[in-house]
């Protein structure tokens, strides 16, 4: 299971809970990709993207990752959400 995290929603106005969608945003850029994890509010569903690579050569990332986020696969969701490494260079809080 996820860490649940805490973050100023832009939504409510606040700091609430975000929940792990489970989903990743894939965003290419000429030559370049960012990828994003994305988690939900869980008062509004406001979504908050994390980074996992930006603006990043898709050839650098390993194909069975870079395939495990374009069809968001959610065991590799679940690993990044449960990384305390991955959600501090995020600045989330973590509770």
């Amino acid at each position: 299971m996820s860490f649940r995290i805490y973050h100023r929603c832009a939504g409510c106005k606040k700091k609430q809970e975000f929940v792990n969608s489970g989903k990743f945003r894939v965003n290419a850029n000429g030559n370049l990709v960012d990828v994003w994890l994305i988690y939900r509010c869980k008062k509004c569903k406001h979504s908050l993207n994390l980074t996992v690579y930006e603006r990043t050569r898709p050839q650098k990332i390993p194909a069975d990752l870079f395939e495990a986020f374009q069809s968001n696969d959610e065991e590799t969701a679940l690993s990044y959400g449960e990384s305390v490494e991955f959600l501090k260079k995020n600045k989330v809080e973590i509770r």
